[in-house]
């Protein structure tokens, strides 16, 4: 008889409760039929490559308000063995919305005149403490939301407008300037996306490109220039925006040419599920890479009188777009303040955690709690193998760890306790188990 060690945790209006048990496998002499959630090993698919979130100016100024007791958490919660052991962290170039103001590190897009005083005032102390502590084991994904004034057709950051074509090369230049100033502090630099949200006309930092203006400014201009300033290693990523037409636009700009020079196209989960487009990005580009760079609850969809449904409207996301081909996850501010800013056009939202500076208060919120469930337990290299679920109450995605254990993740959001069978088909054996009502359980074994 095996033994699999399970940890649960439900979410309740008030504090998460934590339930461990130990489930126990026989023998599938009766060939179950029911309550099934299938489990088959030897059918693997995308390896897993780990979760992060952004370091954004809001953040890194919240975390510059902590006391060093409270930096300390912060840092073991996010980056340690035992909290959610980010690998990877998000970090703008020049400013976004969540930013205290607007800001570029060049001057009038310069790469002469070009300094980072500004633009890493709070986010070059953050990165430096999470260097410390990660002893250098973390990398950077840098973002654009804007070129420079001077490079678009508009004269301001925000309300989208387009970059000039005339200033491709110009524009190629200081990404490559931004890689470098991080890159020269010591900062491994792996991924980076062309333009966030490059369809979004918005009230803060935005930049629209048509796909054909981004296959353009990749192909020949800014894939040219990373290489020849010895950064054609960066895994670079288009569309980096909602799901709804990320394989539309993947078919123009990873064609041909454009898809030599990107490894992958980035999305965001703000406009619903659509978990089909990543299976026909897959078809079209079974080489490529999916990733997930950024998600929050909004204060527009969240619920603060019912902590759990907010976290499981994450988890069902993460479940979806795993079982669906993504192989990574950023979540959006790791850090704000107890509004859910400093955003300097009032787009606040909520974050795993969130800090009081009168009441000094860190809270761990039930967002971070979701992703504990995974990120915790989930390790750079686990493989997604295939599930099979008897009811939609019950979302589940499983994967087999570098250490051969398995790894299984269910949501039940239903107001019911779900009885349930655990097949591993592989092995022929079964183990009958429950998932408390509103609950995310990782079982692990």
């Amino acid at each position: 008889m095996k033994k699999m060690k399970m940890e649960s945790v439900s979410w309740t209006k008030k504090e998460p409760k934590y339930d461990k048990r130990e489930v126990l496998f026989e023998a599938d002499i009766d060939q179950e039929e029911n309550k099934l959630l299938n489990i088959y090993t030897d059918i693997k698919d995308q390896i897993w490559n780990g979760f992060g979130g952004a370091a954004t100016e809001s953040a890194a100024y919240v975390y510059s308000k902590l006391s060093e007791e409270k930096k300390k958490l912060f840092l073991e919660k996010y980056f340690g063995k035992d909290g959610l052991n980010y690998k990877t962290i998000r970090v703008p170039i020049d400013s976004c919305d969540f930013s205290l103001e607007q800001f570029e590190a060049g001057k009038e897009g310069s790469c002469d005149e070009f300094s980072m005083e500004r633009a890493g005032k709070y986010i070059l102390p953050l990165l430096e403490d999470i260097k410390s502590y990660t002893n250098n084991e973390i990398s950077l994904f840098l973002s654009p939301w804007s070129p420079p004034v001077a490079f678009k057709d508009v004269d301001t950051r925000h309300a989208g407008g387009r970059l000039l074509p005339k200033y491709y090369d110009a524009y190629a230049a200081y990404l490559c300037r931004y890689i470098e100033e991080y890159k020269n502090r010591g900062y491994k630099v792996e991924m980076l996306s062309i333009q966030n949200e490059a369809k979004a006309v918005q009230t803060w930092d935005s930049c629209v490109y048509t796909a054909e203006e981004e296959k353009e400014f990749l192909v020949h201009h800014l894939k040219p220039a990373m290489v020849k300033r010895g950064h054609g290693d960066i895994l670079v990523f288009v569309w980096d925006h909602n799901k709804e037409r990320i394989f539309d636009r993947a078919r123009i700009t990873l064609s041909g040419e454009g898809g030599e020079c990107a490894d992958g196209a980035a999305f965001h989960w703000y406009s619903g599920d659509h978990f089909e487009m990543l299976d026909l990005f897959r078809k079209q580009f079974p080489n490529k890479k999916l990733i997930l760079s950024e998600s929050c609850l909004e204060y527009s969809i969240l619920d603060v009188s019912n902590p759990f449904l907010n976290a499981a409207k994450i988890a069902h996301e993460i479940i979806g777009d795993m079982k669906h081909g993504m192989e990574m996850f950023f979540d959006w501010n790791m850090l704000l303040d107890e509004k859910g800013g400093p955003n300097y056009v009032g787009n606040f939202c909520h974050a795993p955690m969130m800090y009081d500076e009168k009441k000094e208060q860190l809270e761990l919120t039930s967002l971070y709690d979701c992703f504990y469930q995974f990120s915790n337990y989930l390790e750079i290299g686990d493989v997604r193998v295939e599930t099979s679920s008897y009811t939609k109450d019950i979302e589940a995605v499983a994967f087999q760890g570098v250490d051969d254990t398995l790894k299984v993740i269910a949501l039940n959001h239903s107001s019911e306790d779900k009885e349930f069978i655990l097949r591993n088909v592989a092995k022929d054996e079964i183990a009958k188990c429950i998932l408390p009502k509103q609950s995310l359980t990782t079982f692990i074994g």
